[in-house]
């Protein structure tokens, strides 16, 4: 089963008695400083269809066991008593998010699958109908706000060819803007071979490939202290990120649309240390060029949390390569995105806008746009 799937869980018995307000939203602009068009790039939806289908699964229903091995009591409690309930109204309530939107200050949320739908453990039959059951819904539901909504969905990659099928019909029939995957897939590696046909794919349509991890691989070691989220997820990244790269997935697909969450975890805050080992070792030196220009061909989201992160990311990867992200609706979120660019000195009133909507309305292939 793959790592800490109740991390997202939100159909707890106590999830339909969800409060309104937490988490807070934060929106707007310092005063005196221009209104850009906002895009997230990074917002969750929940498809309760799907659950249905995996409910009497003997995977799913060993996930309580499970949840107990990778986190604490207290993590535990804590979810279902108040993170859960409170994400449960905005993963499923499309005018709760259109509130949230406005008080944000986003025009365009790119809204993906909640990660805990992911179930690489399916087998083929349960993956198909798990897949099209999310990514119809997904379609369905920002087909109601066009204006203010785009989707991209999901594909069982432990099935390699299905998946194929599934990005061809996601993209291509459902017209949505690409797919999210996590770290690792049934125990294998993204850049293991039995994927490279799915890249090739992805590359070939132009969509989006949305690297979002789910839990950790750790172990018992980040049981405790939420480690398996605020450490883990961003170790998840940087490992992920690293097969790609090492393996050489990125000189094979150059156009792959690769967007990673959480600023890409650790890989940009110690690239250094990866290029050193590119240049000093033959077993590291497998990739075309130095990883730090790779950095450059990946996008990032911005959930750094910090004026000086947000600096240093972009020195990495160039800012043409952030893209606003929230984490809409969960409590490890950064709803202050606008706050957050502002903070940074350095970045030019076009920079601001770029890394706002710019960035990703390229990227998605949008039209530009002027302030709402």
């Amino acid at each position: 089963m793959s790592s800490s799937s109740w991390v997202y869980t939100c159909g707890s018995a106590s999830a339909t008695h969800a409060h309104a307000e937490a988490p807070a939203r934060v929106g707007g602009t310092r005063a005196g400083r221009q209104r850009h068009y906002t895009v997230d790039m990074h917002c969750h939806m929940l498809t309760l269809a799907a659950e249905s289908l995996v409910a009497e699964r003997p995977q799913k229903l060993a996930e309580p066991e499970f949840m107990r091995k990778a986190m604490s009591e207290d993590t535990i409690a804590f979810n279902l008593k108040n993170m859960l309930p409170a994400a449960f109204p905005k993963l499923t309530q499309l005018q709760q998010r259109l509130a949230d939107m406005d008080a944000m200050g986003v025009d365009l949320q790119v809204v993906s699958p909640a990660p805990n739908q992911y179930y690489y453990w399916a087998d083929p039959e349960l993956a198909r109908d798990l897949v099209r059951t999310i990514n119809e819904h997904i379609a369905e539901q920002v087909g109601r706000h066009p204006d203010r909504l785009l989707g991209m969905g999901s594909v069982a990659l432990q099935h390699p060819e299905l998946s194929i099928e599934q990005l061809d019909y996601a993209v291509g029939q459902l017209g949505l803007k690409g797919v999210e995957v996590s770290s690792l897939v049934a125990g294998e590696e993204l850049g293991s071979a039995k994927f490279e046909r799915f890249w090739a794919r992805a590359e070939q349509l132009g969509c989006v490939v949305f690297l979002h991890p789910l839990g950790t691989t750790l172990g018992e070691r980040t049981r405790p202290f939420y480690l398996s989220n605020h450490l883990g997820q961003p170790l998840e990244h940087t490992l992920a990120l690293s097969h790609l790269i090492f393996g050489g997935v990125l000189d094979r697909y150059p156009g792959v649309k690769l967007f990673a969450a959480h600023g890409g975890g650790y890989l940009a805050s110690y690239i250094g240390r990866a290029d050193h080992a590119w240049h000093v070792r033959p077993d590291a030196r497998t990739c075309r060029k130095p990883p730090s220009e790779y950095l450059r061909k990946i996008w990032f989201d911005t959930i750094v949390y910090r004026p000086e992160a947000l600096r240093h990311l972009a020195q990495e990867t160039g800012v043409s390569q952030l893209i606003v992200g929230t984490d809409y609706p969960y409590d490890m979120a950064h709803y202050g995105m606008h706050e957050l660019i502002d903070a940074v000195a350095e970045f030019s009133e076009a920079e601001r806008a770029a890394i706002l909507g710019g960035n990703a309305r390229a990227l998605l292939g949008l039209a530009p746009a002027g302030g709402r």
